[in-house]
């Protein structure tokens, strides 16, 4: 299962996140989403777990929990949704 976490502070480390969810099972990976000029969190990540069971109680458990001061954000993540081609930029 995958799962999406948000409201992460910019203090967040995948080490942190993943040993939150490792509570509740094996964690497969952690992805936390950075800026790609500055290299910061942009304040979500992706755990992925491989029992759908051992996720959902992870789901369930964190969600709401304080983390660096922050409330985060946990639910399963959706499939990332088709956006429209970029226009061409090209100037005449």
């Amino acid at each position: 299962m995958n799962i999406y976490v948000s409201n992460l502070g910019f203090g967040v480390n995948t080490e942190e996140l993943k040993s939150h969810f490792s509570k509740y099972g094996s964690v497969a990976s952690v992805n936390i989403v950075t800026d790609k000029f500055t290299g910061q969190s942009r304040g979500f990540a992706f755990v992925e777990m491989p029992q759908q069971e051992e996720a959902q109680q992870a789901v369930t458990e964190l969600n709401g929990i304080s983390l660096y001061g922050r409330n985060i954000t946990v639910n399963e993540a959706r499939p990332r949704e088709e956006r429209p081609a970029k226009r061409d930029r090209t100037f005449y």
